[in-house]
């Protein structure tokens, strides 16, 4: 039986493939995190939010530039904190209509629809964490629009490692919950575009 040249090249090739195939550096293996303070790594961290419009469809946007704290400890999680700051006047969506129109003030002297073109970032402070393998339960106060609200976000571990370009340590996780908006002040608009805000979360934390 004669083989086809490229059936004998990828046979005599895959191995070495296999071999020098590059491994995900962040694995979710909770001994790899090392007890103590890391800091948010602002350039892959994000929060995404939406929002039903109309009913029709569902609206996402995006937080970026997330700073913080997270200290942790893997033999004492319930330990744990997390301060997070986002700056909600970098908010963005697909649309720039619409991201100028949660920024713009309000007409005539009037309260903003949204945020405001000046909105104070918001915070997230832990108050407590409760965790069984790979996903905690995050209790915390969120601050948004001025008005401090608690929240709890169900979280999860996604990995631990040393980042190969910047040779940090780095800690990721991600996490959801659900907010109303008309809570924080932001009610324009309710029942039309939903009052319930999605929140997803993803934040790699580098060793300090």
């Amino acid at each position: 039986m004669r083989f086809p040249l490229a059936f004998i090249a990828l046979a005599v090739t895959a191995p070495l493939l296999a071999q020098s195939a590059p491994t995900v550096p962040g694995q979710a293996d909770p001994s790899r995190v090392v007890a103590g303070s890391y800091a948010a790594d602002p350039s892959h961290s994000l929060i995404a939010w939406e929002v039903s419009h109309f009913g029709f469809s569902d609206y996402i946007g995006l937080f970026g530039d997330v700073a913080g704290t997270l200290t942790i400890d893997p033999a004492n999680l319930s330990a744990a904190t997390v301060d997070v700051t986002i700056p909600v006047a970098k908010v963005t969506t697909a649309s720039a209509g619409l991201t100028d129109h949660l920024l713009r003030p309000g007409k005539d002297g009037a309260k903003p629809d949204f945020f405001g073109p000046d909105p104070s970032d918001a915070r997230f402070v832990s108050t407590g964490v409760s965790a069984t393998g790979n996903t905690a339960r995050i209790d915390g106060n969120l601050t948004l629009n001025g008005v401090t609200k608690p929240v709890t976000l169900d979280a999860e571990f996604t990995g631990a490692g040393n980042n190969p370009y910047n040779k940090k340590l780095t800690v990721g996780f991600s996490a959801t919950t659900t907010i109303k908006r008309s809570d924080f002040g932001i009610d324009t608009a309710i029942p039309l575009v939903s009052d319930a805000v999605e929140l997803e979360i993803h934040v790699a934390f580098e060793k300090k």
